[in-house]
């Protein structure tokens, strides 16, 4: 019998369905967080030591998280009772309480995802998924089993989210730290010669194209 073969979401894509079970409850995903961000992320597995402190550095920013209205969600081919035990652990020996689901997944969700790279063995990489209030998948970041993720990079690129989406900006490199523009944001280039010659008289620039304004509140 063939294997299914899997069309790996893009940025732009709807989120694939799916429904599965959790550390706290089954799950309907993406519906049933439909309004809110969502932090999609795999790991490679329970018990390891890399894992374990990025569980701990997500419980950590929980609470920013919160405040830009985005819900956190693991994922691992582990089963409950592995995740529930693992909780537990993080919990007795770390003093940490995981207050976010992690998905017991048999590997289905993983290869539906492109969380599955047969080269880094049938175990899920580290993969992060950054999907919007509708669904949508707005971004998605690949680490090897060997590097722990940065959670401050997620949280930057979901607050630049909330400013791009609200104010039709873009965002500089290493923005709100950018080398030029410190924590300015980007007018979008003109796109027709009447809107090229006004862009200087409305804005700061360097020229027509590279436009830039004080951050929104």
């Amino acid at each position: 019998m063939t294997e299914k073969i899997y069309n790996l979401p893009l940025i732009g894509d709807q989120a694939p369905n799916f429904h599965a079970k959790t550390t706290f409850g089954e799950v309907n995903f993406p519906d049933d967080y439909k309004g809110k961000w969502v932090i999609l992320f795999s790991h490679p597995a329970d018990f390891t030591p890399v894992c374990t402190t990025e569980f701990i550095a997500f419980q950590a920013r929980k609470k920013e998280f919160s405040k830009l209205n985005a819900e956190l969600i693991g994922l691992s081919i582990d089963q409950i009772y592995s995740h529930i035990k693992w909780v537990e652990w993080i919990e007795e020996k770390m003093k940490v309480e995981i207050e976010f689901p992690i998905i017991a997944d048999h590997g289905k969700i993983g290869k539906l995802y492109g969380m599955v790279h047969p080269s880094k063995s049938a175990s899920t990489v580290r993969a992060v998924f950054v999907i919007d209030p509708e669904g949508i998948i707005r971004a998605i970041i690949y680490y090897p089993p060997e590097i722990g993720r940065n959670m401050d990079e997620i949280l930057r690129i979901l607050e630049a989210f909330h400013i791009a989406d609200k104010h039709n900006v873009a965002m500089p490199a290493n923005w709100p730290k950018n080398e030029l523009l410190k924590d300015r944001v980007i007018i979008p280039p003109a796109s027709d010669v009447k809107t090229a010659k006004q862009r200087p008289k409305d804005y700061e620039c360097y020229d027509w194209w590279l436009c830039h304004k004080e951050r929104p509140k």
